[in-house]
């Protein structure tokens, strides 16, 4: 079996539509996937309720009991080692992490963002797509580096930009494509590598 663990910080609505694309298309059969554990830096995430509900083990490492943020990584790296994962999915884990982190993993830590990189790094990107005004917004796979939002893409949807638009009716229109996109992007980064 090849061991995923998905991170998260909040919700999991990607972690979840992984979950479900995962089971309908038997992913622990063939190609041999397997959702190991959701890992959250909130105990009190529901996206840990939801994973669990889903059958997944779950843990949570949260950052405010660590003096830094190299203290914290190297505890979640702990945490994940556990279940030695082939991949480590961020899914709405709104942590910066140290290059150590980024590095230990390299080649296999991947990461969506709301926006068609390599436009609109970092936050508010629905906003700032409108305030441009941009025609078309959208949502990127990308592998992680050691730079913000960088790292080669692995999938891109695009979703119209709308006359009086708001972030949220847009974040709304992305999100759906996120959670087709993801899951995808997951099993086709295991078809890369078989």
């Amino acid at each position: 079996m090849k061991n995923i663990v998905i991170l998260i910080s909040g919700s999991g609505s990607n972690m979840a539509a992984i979950a479900r694309v995962a089971k309908k298309e038997n992913w622990h059969e063939m190609p041999g996937l397997r959702l190991a554990a959701v890992i959250s830096n909130k105990p009190e995430a529901t996206g840990l309720v939801l994973a669990r509900g889903l059958g997944i083990a779950t843990d949570a490492v949260p950052h405010l009991d660590f003096a830094s943020r190299e203290a914290f990584d190297a505890a979640l790296m702990a945490r994940i080692e556990v279940h030695a994962p082939q991949l480590v999915v961020l899914a709405g884990f709104m942590r910066i992490l140290t290059p150590e982190f980024v590095k230990h993993y390299d080649g296999r830590l991947i990461n969506i963002h709301p926006s068609l990189l390599p436009a609109f790094t970092g936050l508010d990107t629905h906003q700032r797509a409108i305030d441009a005004g941009c025609k078309v917004a959208g949502v990127t796979v990308h592998q992680v580096t050691a730079a913000l939002d960088h790292g080669a893409i692995l999938a891109q949807a695009v979703v119209p930009v709308l006359p009086g638009d708001t972030a949220c009716a847009l974040a709304a229109r992305v999100l759906t494509q996120e959670h087709l996109i993801y899951p995808r992007a997951v099993r086709a980064f295991f078809e890369r590598s078989a």
